[in-house]
């Protein structure tokens, strides 16, 4: 009997088995900050097995594990296409949510609701399938195709993509052109992500005199904090006013800055001889990131002594993938798009992705997640996938997998 759900009524219809799949996947809880992730690979290996392919797990630390299934083309010495997918999803905050949201509860539009829907459990279930077609239809292709999967992505990667690409696992793949997810649009056309913005994370320390609250304490950590503070604020609003009046902007053109986390002091009555401040920054590939990082000693060094900073995260290594029709890899992409009648905008992505990871180790990457005319909800409450728009996306997944494992061999290869 399927789970109650507010305000929402349920389909009983017969439904596609790829759907069925899909909302079996969504109720596996790999959810942070304890993902289930012995049942997430349980059922990515079994359903390797059903398409007859080889599954290679590596723990590239403990507890996060990367599962590569292979599927070889007939020259293996040829740059290979990289699939890549998550298997962690960020929390789902019951109480804003109209139904369990790992109960892949579908209503009588077809919509299904749960998370991961968009982000990114239907993209990993899109590849199977579209592998499982490929393979059905007896196609075979030069170039091999591995579907990625891996964990942390959803914080920060650390443990997973970063760590991998190092990992000569990684280099065995012999890759030459990665897809990984992107955005649901809201329109009929298709986003697709050719390079995305550093996040960086940083605390800035303010020390200064300390004190009873009864007094004007000179030279406080509070004083100097508060120009800190104004400096990044500044510099946030000229970046708003920057995308607000040029509507040819997107979110991935411009720098983000927002204060997420203010520490220090013991007692209401007592100056705190410590104070700290973290912000989340957002950079785009067009940004010197070293000049921007000066920018920030900068506003250390004009708000007075005793200020120094760190980084929790700092993304160096930016880059993007080319969209001219002159690289065989993006040909073969937007050529399979057109050929399906597909409009696709190019832009930065506004946050961060494990495609980072893998641009900054030398290789194209776009992120990509056949989703239109739907509400962009991942991380949101009440996520949903519509069927319809899950189904055409294996189509798509179909066709441009097709194209991209059938480029003719490049110049530097045998």
């Amino acid at each position: 009997m399927e789970p109650e759900a507010k305000g929402i009524k349920q389909t009983k219809d017969v439904e596609d088995p790829a759907v069925t799949l899909f909302r079996e996947y969504l109720r596996i809880r790999s959810v942070h900050p304890e993902p289930d992730y012995d049942a997430a690979l349980t059922f990515l290996e079994r359903e390797a097995g059903k398409l007859g392919l080889a599954c290679k797990k590596v723990e590239i630390c403990r507890g996060s594990v990367v599962t590569a299934v292979n599927c070889i083309g007939y020259r293996p010495s040829h740059k290979s296409i990289v699939i890549s997918s998550l298997t962690i999803i960020l929390p789902k905050y019951e109480e804003f949510w109209n139904t369990d949201p790992f109960a892949a509860i579908k209503d009588e539009s077809g919509n299904i609701y749960g998370r991961g829907t968009q982000d990114m459990k239907s993209v990993t279930i899109q590849y199977i399938e579209a592998v499982r077609r490929l393979k059905a239809s007896g196609k075979s292709f030069s170039r091999t195709i591995h579907m990625v999967f891996v964990p942390d992505e959803e914080v920060g990667g650390a443990d997973g993509m970063e760590l991998f690409v190092g990992r000569p696992e990684f280099k065995a793949l012999n890759i030459g052109f990665a897809l990984d997810e992107g955005i649901a649009s809201p329109t009929a056309d298709f986003t697709v992500f050719y390079g995305e913005r550093s996040p960086w994370w940083i605390t800035v320390k303010c020390t200064g005199n300390p004190g009873h609250g009864s007094r004007f304490i000179e030279n406080t950590a509070a004083e100097k904090l508060h120009k800190i503070i104004t400096s990044f604020l500044e510099f946030r609003q000229k970046e708003k006013n920057k995308l607000d009046s040029d509507p040819s902007m997107t979110l991935g053109d411009v720098t983000s800055v927002n204060l997420t986390m203010l520490q220090g002091g013991t007692s209401y009555n007592v100056v705190p001889a410590e104070l700290t401040a973290s912000f989340d920054l957002r950079i785009p590939p067009t940004v010197n990131l070293q000049a921007f990082e000066d920018q920030i000693k900068t506003w250390c060094q004009d708000a007075g002594d005793g200020i120094t900073y760190e980084f929790a995260q700092k993304f160096m290594g930016a880059g993007v993938t080319s969209t001219d029709e002159s690289s065989p890899w993006w040909k073969a992409f937007s050529g399979a798009c057109k050929k399906m009648n597909m409009v696709l905008k190019s832009e930065i992505f506004p946050a961060a992705t494990d495609s980072r990871f893998i641009r900054a180790a030398g290789f194209p990457a776009i992120g990509f997640s056949p989703i239109n005319n739907t509400p962009v909800l991942l991380h949101d409450h009440n996520e949903y996938l519509n069927e319809d728009v899950f189904l055409r996306g294996i189509s798509v997944y179909e066709n441009i997998i097709s194209a991209l494992a059938s480029i003719p061999a490049l110049p530097d290869e045998a």
